[in-house]
């Protein structure tokens, strides 16, 4: 018998390229860029950004510019963006890398005219268009000259309601958008969309299109049904599996009492993993069955640090050592988010980088 302790991550590169292959044919006229930030959303931005770099893909943005930095050697003629932009303590970044910042403010522009960089590069400027977190605001685009509005290789700004297409906040950035870019920035490129926005028309997407969550598979579209191929597997050994009789309880707090005899299956993989604590007594996990049938779960009593607990009642014959899935085809990113009250970009960014995991990409 073999027996494994360590939770296991499966990261498919074969469906991180595919889908960004699709999310490029669904934009024909513009330039389809890569998000890698957060470490390509904690699965692994150098292996990442090879892969999609190998797809075609010249155009990259991070959040921030040591992000940059890490991926720069193997992205030989990319041009990476930072969207964080630039300041004292990343301009040594910019200048080894050559990484190009997303500038957000007057007070980031004006410390950019400082450095070596300013006319050797030409930056990306952020513009306030509604969603009131980055960007110039119009009085302060009038303050611009005219040589300072030419200075910049794209205009950008980002939708706050694209995964809902009929909400009046896209239409109502769309147009200020475009008046914005219209007046400041007539010969410039633009950006505006996201993942999320280029589903809701080609009028959104402009020069260059920001492919991120949706290349993870993420469902950026929640109105819709995910086109997007599921590109993470994890999956979890079973360390022990006991019974429990009716009227006792299970997990720390004892937040669950079993209403009849049960069969559990303890399972290593906890909050420290990155699974949510809020997963407990209402999250599921997927275990298949001597016919390969799979069998959703339930988890009961509270999610701990290294393990959870999970019914296991409905399902004969499984041994220590056998797997659970936590996520995988059958029960997506999209559906443990779903479970756990919050976003699968959450999910994947706490899951990903967490470094207990055994990662393996599947090319």
């Amino acid at each position: 018998m073999t027996i494994y302790t360590t939770p296991i991550l499966n990261i498919n590169l074969k469906k991180i390229t595919k889908n960004y292959l699709t999310l490029k044919n669904l934009c024909p006229n513009a330039t389809p860029s890569a998000v890698i930030k957060d470490d390509a959303y904690g699965l692994g931005a150098i292996k990442i950004s090879q892969t999609l770099y190998n797809a075609g893909c010249k155009d990259f943005f991070v959040a921030h510019a040591k992000e940059g930095a890490i991926v720069a050697p193997y992205l030989k003629d990319a041009n990476i963006y930072v969207l964080q932009g630039i300041g004292k303590d990343s301009l040594p970044y910019f200048i080894e890398h050559n990484l190009i910042p997303v500038i957000c403010s007057p007070e980031m522009f004006a410390y950019f005219k400082q450095t070596p960089l300013y006319q050797k590069i030409s930056p990306i400027i952020q513009v306030e268009t509604g969603l009131n977190r980055l960007g110039f605001t119009i009085n302060e685009l009038e303050k611009l000259s005219q040589n300072e509005l030419n200075s910049f290789s794209y205009v950008l700004s980002h939708l706050s309601c694209a995964d809902a297409p009929a909400h009046f906040m896209n239409e109502y950035q769309l147009k200020n958008f475009i008046q914005i870019k219209n007046k400041f920035f007539p010969n410039t490129k633009a950006t505006l969309s996201a993942s999320d926005g280029i589903f809701i028309n080609s009028n959104y997407h402009f020069d260059m299109v920001r492919l991120g969550a949706a290349i993870y598979g993420i469902n950026t579209t929640p109105y819709r049904t995910n086109t997007m191929q599921n590109v993470i597997e994890i999956k979890a050994p079973i360390l022990q599996i006991k019974t429990i009789k009716k009227d006792e309880y299970v997990g720390y707090g004892a937040t669950y009492k079993a209403l009849k005899e049960t069969k559990t299956a303890i399972v290593s993989i906890g909050y420290g993993d990155g699974i949510s604590r809020s997963l407990s007594n209402r999250g599921k996990v997927v275990i298949y069955d001597s016919n390969n049938t799979p069998h959703f779960c339930p988890i009961i009593g509270r999610v701990s640090m290294d393990n959870i607990i999970c019914d296991i009642s409905c399902i004969n014959n499984l041994q220590c050592g056998d797997f659970a899935y936590i996520i995988n085809n059958d029960y997506t990113l999209d559906d443990i988010a779903h479970a756990s009250d919050t976003i699968a970009y959450e999910v994947i960014s706490n899951i990903g980088k967490n470094t207990r995991f055994i990662k393996n990409y599947i090319e």
